[in-house]
């Protein structure tokens, strides 16, 4: 096994103040591949004192030192990035060519959209009355981050820190821990200087809390469940620091009759699976016209029985395990509440696939005639199972996606530009996806309502970084 018990504060790998060990768990095999340390709130006071000691110097760096910092990082990750995938793999079980394509590669992508960010960021401008407006670092901030896409959500946190000025202490998840500690070590030779980036292992409820109560944290960036973006909220509130957050999702996927069904319905089955559907973003609920629900209930049984699962150490297109016994537990409840509800399986259902006893695997699972009251369409399932429901008309079509408490992402499918824009213009989501566009690096990223707060990506994700002053001068205009 790797030893991983150290902590990353103030430049230097430093032992825990006191003993507490967790294995972690290749979620294929179910067999421990490392230990970490899980930490204390003495810990996070010791990385919370380097990052504020390192501010007072970090934050008077000019845009131009950071940038080259940030260039540096970008070079070291690309000849490491073979490190990172296979790290993913070990911890997270997302099959190696995935890793490899998808979750290594935002790494790089989103490292270089906050670098043309912040080569476009104005530092100070004049306002038309003529007063000066000036963009700061907000100081320390506080980085809690998710299992799921781990690296994803690091960059997306802690580059919008280093790029604005800003020093972080990044709790990363305690089920992926490894790609964030490699993460580390190339932001340490990188040069960032001492102090300006920490890690400390730890859960949520001692290590994240600590984080979020500090007085001396300025921001903290959380990403992770509704549930615990809520306590991490009341956590901050005494001291009145600033909170964003990324939270869950339950992302309706609009087929009107007109769309590109074959095209669509296949990529919208895939996208759904995509990372075991371990994806706050996925498109779980397919709302289908019913003029053509018949046809799209025939695809999508066909394209689910294709997908297969496999084991991540493999090359290929497949779908690894979940996460955790955890999280295996609540996908297989929620499965089963589906069947007991009366949705249709027409693909999957409760249980493991044949051959995949040992490990957190699922079976991909497709429910039909779901409507909006179930729990597998009001529920964030966050594994590999769809729900599909139908409607008639747009005005339904757009009700019953926003009949919830999420407001993340949404989709719409249709061979009409116009609809597909004026349908999205009504969705109460803080992305719209049309006919399969992606995602793109420099894009703001986040939701409505329980889905969240902030943006994070490009110009956006560095403003969240930043605080804003005005001079108010005698010579103004």
């Amino acid at each position: 096994m790797l030893d991983k018990r150290k902590f990353y504060i103030n430049g230097e790998w430093v032992a825990p103040l006191a003993a507490n060990d967790l294995e972690v768990i290749n979620p294929a095999t179910e067999k421990p591949v490392a230990a970490i340390s899980m930490g204390t709130a003495a810990d996070i006071d010791r990385a919370v004192a380097a990052a504020k000691k390192a501010f007072a110097t970090y934050s008077r760096t000019s845009v131009e030192e950071r940038l080259a910092l940030l260039e540096r990082l970008l070079e070291i990750y690309k000849r490491r990035y073979e490190e990172m995938a296979q790290t993913i793999t070990l911890e997270l079980g997302a099959p190696i060519t995935m890793s490899r394509e998808q979750q290594a590669d935002v790494g790089v992508g989103h490292l270089q959209g906050f670098i043309d960010a912040l080569k476009r960021l104005k530092i100070r401008d004049t306002l038309p009355n003529g007063d000066v407006l000036l963009r700061e670092p907000i100081g320390v901030c506080g980085l809690i981050t998710p299992w799921n896409w781990p690296i994803n959500q690091i960059a997306l946190k802690v580059v919008p820190a280093l790029a604005t000025g800003s020093t972080c202490v990044l709790k990363p998840s305690e089920f992926t821990p490894l790609n964030a500690m490699l993460y580390a070590e190339m932001i340490h030779e990188a040069g960032f200087p001492a102090g300006t980036f920490n890690l400390v292992n730890g859960d949520g409820v001692n290590v994240g809390a600590a984080l979020s109560r500090h007085r001396d944290v300025d921001m903290m960036s959380f990403t992770g469940s509704t549930r615990a973006g809520i306590a991490v909220s009341k956590d901050a509130a005494d001291t009145v620091k600033r909170v964003t957050l990324e939270l869950g999702g339950k992302s309706p996927n609009i087929v009107f009759e007109d769309a590109d069904l074959e095209d669509r319905i296949t990529g919208s089955v895939l996208e759904c699976f995509n990372n075991s559907g371990q994806s706050c973003d996925a498109p779980t609920r397919l709302l289908v016209q019913r003029s053509v629900y018949d046809k799209v209930v025939e695809i999508a049984e066909r394209v689910g029985r294709e997908v297969k699962v496999g084991n991540p150490e493999e090359e290929g297109v497949h779908i690894g395990p979940l996460v955790s016994d955890v999280q295996f537990g609540r996908v297989q409840a929620l499965i089963k509440a589906g069947i007991s509800e009366g949705a249709r399986v027409l693909v999957g259902g409760a249980g493991k696939p044949e051959g995949f006893e040992t490990g957190y695997f699922v079976k991909p699972t497709i429910f039909a005639d779901v409507n909006n009251d179930m729990r597998v369409a009001r529920e964030e399932v966050f594994g590999p199972v769809l729900a599909i429901m139908q409607f008639d008309t747009e005005d339904e079509a757009i009700t019953i996606a926003n009949d919830t408490s999420y407001g993340l992402a949404a989709y719409v499918q249709s061979g009409d530009p116009a609809r597909a824009e004026r349908v999205a213009t009504r969705l109460r989501a803080g992305m719209v996806h049309i006919n399969g566009a992606p995602h793109r690096y420099g894009s703001p990223f986040g939701g409505y309502k329980q889905s969240g707060n902030g943006r994070e990506g490009g110009m956006f994700g560095l403003e969240d970084f930043m605080e804003v002053k005005t001079l108010h001068r005698p010579d103004a205009a």
